[in-house]
């Protein structure tokens, strides 16, 4: 494992976790989609090692997976790709370019340019690169270039109906589902990072005792994702639905979910484990909120190695 880096402040200018400084890729990619669109990769760690492919979240980028990717490229070859409207890759200009057929169709196209014929890699994607996995898993192309998959904080449907953000008090279901769309969908722009904003983002993604350096390092990515780009995701996530994609997930597949997660609430775990045609467990991070990459790498990260592990065996019993 490569040692972290020194913290570095944000414009706010308080500290972020050192390991939450994405390090320096060994190789950049500007990959073209189905529709055109240019998707921005990475790639760290030694080539010929094996092959993990990342895909983040909603208001996400390359960057948020920083702490896993220094858990792991010492001895993998870890590819970070930023989703559409996201980090470096192309902005949509229209609600067409956002759906979860051009999710699938990013994915299918970073690997297709990434993963030579014949060879497979180990998937993670968490939240909205969870969905990503689930939706692309009926595309050839992508199923046989997947050899184990890890899903994470994630979840296959009915998003709105589960969110928690809103405080249990208010209990009629039909007012939480329209406060956690109005919430969600919100025209706002976050603006700089602010003490009120990060103590509402850690509220709503992260567990009560989350370090400030990993709170203040997730604020900056999410600050950082354009609003018109959150707007126009969040209301594709609110009409999610991949259950169909997600029982077509052949690979071996890893989930994990923090136990205090608002956003895909453990039960979202569970359905996706009863669908799955080859589950190979689940694991629940006590006290761990959304952003379980960067709340717990450590643990993240040996769940991607266990599904590396994994789809090796299975490699193996299948030449025996």
């Amino acid at each position: 494992m490569k040692s972290a880096p020194a913290g570095a402040h944000s414009r706010s200018g308080r500290m972020v976790a050192a390991d939450c400084v994405l390090p320096t890729p060994a190789e950049e990619y500007r990959i073209r989609s189905a529709d055109g669109h240019w998707i921005h990769a990475e790639a760290h760690g030694p080539e010929g090692a094996p092959l993990v492919v990342l895909a983040h979240g909603w208001t996400c980028s390359t960057v948020f997976w920083a702490p896993v990717i220094h858990q792991l490229s010492a001895d993998h070859r870890v590819v970070a790709y930023d989703q559409r409207g996201h980090g470096r890759s192309d902005i949509p200009p229209t609600a067409v370019g956002y759906s979860t057929a051009r999710l699938a169709d990013d994915l299918e196209a970073v690997l297709t340019r990434l993963v030579p014929e014949g060879e497979r890699a180990v998937l993670a994607g968490h939240s909205m690169g969870g969905m990503t996995i689930m939706a692309a898993a009926d595309r050839g192309e992508v199923a046989s270039r997947t050899a184990a998959a890890v899903l994470i904080s994630t979840g296959p449907s009915d998003l709105l109906a589960e969110l928690n953000v809103v405080p249990s008090t208010v209990r009629p279901p039909g007012l939480r589902r329209f406060l956690h769309r109005r919430i969600l969908q919100s025209r706002l722009p976050l603006g700089p990072v602010t003490a009120v904003s990060r103590a509402m983002l850690k509220y709503s993604t992260m567990g009560p005792a989350t370090p400030g350096g990993r709170v203040e390092a997730t604020a900056r990515v999410v600050h950082a994702c354009p609003t018109g780009v959150r707007r126009q995701w969040a209301t594709v996530l609110g009409e999610l639905d991949v259950r169909e994609q997600l029982a077509k997930l052949a690979a071996p597949t890893v989930v994990v979910v923090g136990t205090h997660d608002r956003l895909t609430p453990p039960v979202h775990a569970r359905r996706m484990l009863a669908a799955l045609p080859d589950p190979q467990g689940l694991l629940e991070l006590p006290g761990i909120g959304h952003m379980s990459p960067v709340e717990r790498p450590v643990e993240v990260a040996a769940e991607i190695r266990r599904a590396v592990k994994l789809s090796a065996e299975e490699a193996r019993s299948v030449s025996a």
